[in-house]
């Protein structure tokens, strides 16, 4: 990728004390969760109904996960409300009201705190702590993990809910102590919030996060710069509140939304379009285009042709509309065609929802400053610098700039096996996993959403996980195993298949243009498929598969000496 900054994780989880006067001895149990979001949750519920002694810990001051550490303006889900949820509790289905199609950063954590108390879930979550390292001990079958303030917790079952998009990168840029400003992260935004009234703010960063923030701070800011690398196939959201009369429908369809969700490729309640390219005529193609992206929403993608992702003739018709909306939208034509994305498909990043963004740049303070191939290069003590030497004045800098999705999470925690092989040195060439759900060499770490689970809308993801790991650890008690561990060969035919399936799609192209799929906005991160994009019902076929079939691709044994004797004899 051109002109990439070399980039430098900056934890919100760093920020906590890495001292403490009183050091408390952690907990033994059954199973150890890292991660208080929708996955860590739900699993915990999960664990409670095994009957397994379990402790969550989370660097948060709450529940919430990326819901409590981004809380920029404008923070909101790009998946409706209605699925943006847990489905396992038909009695939280019937009674939590939600507001919005896409509800707020602050609507979803009032949602994890609910499900959070209405299972009286707290006594087994420790908040304000970042786990540092987990070392598995071959001869006792038991983990040790390891807290920011030397705090010791051991186990059976370490269990991530790490979230794929939760250590955010800031470039490495000279110069940072120079600035007299304020900087701000949209992954850590101030609790209380950040005056921006009558300032001169510089934005950088234009993906998703970037997309919501620039519409509502343009409108209480002096002067918006916002610098643009690669611009977005952005479509409109369409928000909207929700009344009585739609919740109630939701409810009553509560059973088909969810069998939608789940046999669909990207986990939306929504139908085929059961139409190609070739199905209709040029104007016909036009007119779907246009009724959805009236409609908004991921409707534009999946309910206007079935092959948009692996026909290029298909995502190159779609991609032309949303560059002529865009230059029908914005009034200058330069900028207008400075928001075009060119050179990749649509898709071939993470594609946004957009609530103004586009409209945004007809304001007379907003200004879009292409940097794609004059990068930024430095702070100065008024601003930002590029490398040709222009310089650009500011109050205040807000960085959007991403996240070492998938595996940076994993490597920011020091995992070692027994003997003493690093998760992250494993990783080195790219993750390798069976499903998502763990690796080979590290018995006993389950995965919730881990590399090469499914792409798809991630609440969902998770329950699935959740519910598969449930349902292999009720599996091993019944039986008196309490040990498992990911084959090397599943988990190579498993990456094998995620590239089969991903070169079958238009998605390869994003490596030009650093989608995070691939790791490719990390400078130096291996390039290898982090998703499966075969879609729900297939990645629920391939879990079947080994479930039925004695959990293959799993080694699964006991630690107990007279039950490995036992075994031994029988075979």
């Amino acid at each position: 990728m051109s002109n990439q900054p070399a980039m430098s994780v900056v934890s919100p989880r760093g920020l906590l004390s890495d001292q403490s006067d009183n050091v408390a001895a952690g907990d033994t149990v059954d199973a150890l969760v890292v991660g208080a979001g929708f996955s860590g949750i739900r699993m915990l519920i999960e664990l409670h109904k095994l009957g397994l002694s379990a402790r969550v810990l989370d660097a948060g001051e709450d529940v919430g996960g990326t819901w409590h550490w981004n809380r920029y303006p404008g923070a909101r889900t790009d998946s409706e409300s209605h699925i943006y949820c847990l489905s396992f509790s038909q009695e939280i289905l019937d009674t939590w009201d939600w507001k919005e199609r896409y509800p707020q950063w602050t609507e979803v954590g009032d949602y994890l705190k609910f499900v959070t108390d209405k299972f009286d879930l707290r006594p087994d979550i420790q908040f304000n702590t970042r786990v540092v390292s987990a070392r598995h001990d071959s001869t006792t079958n038991r983990w040790t993990v390891v807290t920011h303030t030397g705090q010791t917790f051991t186990c059976t079952y370490l269990i991530t809910g790490l979230g794929i998009l939760s250590l955010p990168v800031v470039p490495e840029w000279e110069g940072r102590d120079r600035f007299r400003g304020e900087i701000l992260l949209t992954a850590d935004w101030p609790k209380e919030g950040a005056d921006l009234s009558g300032k001169r703010v510089a934005l950088v960063g234009t993906g998703a996060t970037g997309i919501q923030v620039v519409p509502v701070v343009a409108e209480e800011v002096a002067e918006l710069t916002v610098f643009q690398r690669t611009p977005n196939y952005a479509v409109p959201g369409q928000n909207y509140e929700l009344d009585d009369a739609k919740r109630a429908q939701i409810r009553a369809d509560y059973d088909s939304i969810w069998t939608k969700a789940r046999n669909h490729v990207f986990g939306f309640a929504l139908s085929p379009a059961g139409r190609m390219y070739d199905d209709v005529t040029d104007e016909e193609r036009e007119r779907i285009f246009e009724e959805n992206w009236q409609r908004g929403g991921w409707e534009f993608l999946f309910e206007t042709f079935d092959d948009i992702v692996i026909d290029r003739r298909s995502n190159d018709a779609a991609a032309e509309f949303i560059r002529n909306k865009i230059r029908s939208i914005v009034t200058d034509p330069d900028t207008a065609e400075l928001l075009c994305p060119k050179g990749y498909p649509y898709v071939g990043k993470r594609p946004p929802l957009a609530h103004g963004y586009y409209e945004a740049f007809n304001r007379d303070n907003v200004t879009l400053v292409d940097v794609s191939e004059d990068g930024l290069a430095a702070f100065t003590e008024t601003g930002l610098r590029t490398r040709d030497g222009r310089e650009f004045e500011a109050d205040v800098i807000i960085f959007a700039t991403g996240f070492d999705a998938v595996t940076g999470p994993f490597e920011r925690i020091d995992i070692r096996n027994g003997a003493g092989a690093s998760l992250k040195e494993q990783w080195d060439e790219g993750a390798s996993t069976h499903l998502g759900l763990g690796a080979p060499g590290f018995p006993n770490l389950l995965m919730i959403s881990g590399p090469q689970c499914l792409y798809a809308n991630f609440p969902m993801v998770s329950e699935m996980n959740v519910e598969w790991i449930g349902e292999l650890l009720g599996s091993m008690r019944e039986k008196g195993l309490d040990s498992v561990e990911v084959t090397a060969e599943a988990a190579e035919a498993w990456s094998a298949h995620l590239d089969e399936v991903f070169q079958m799609t238009v998605l390869t192209d994003g490596a030009k243009v650093g989608s995070w799929y691939l790791g490719a906005n990390i400078p130096g991160k291996p390039q290898k498929i982090l998703f499966y994009f075969g879609g729900a019902a297939a990645y629920t076929a391939a879990w079947e598969r080994t479930r039925d079939n004695d959990f293959a691709g799993f080694t699964l044994t006991s630690s107990d000496a007279e039950s490995k004797e036992a075994a031994a004899v029988a075979g």
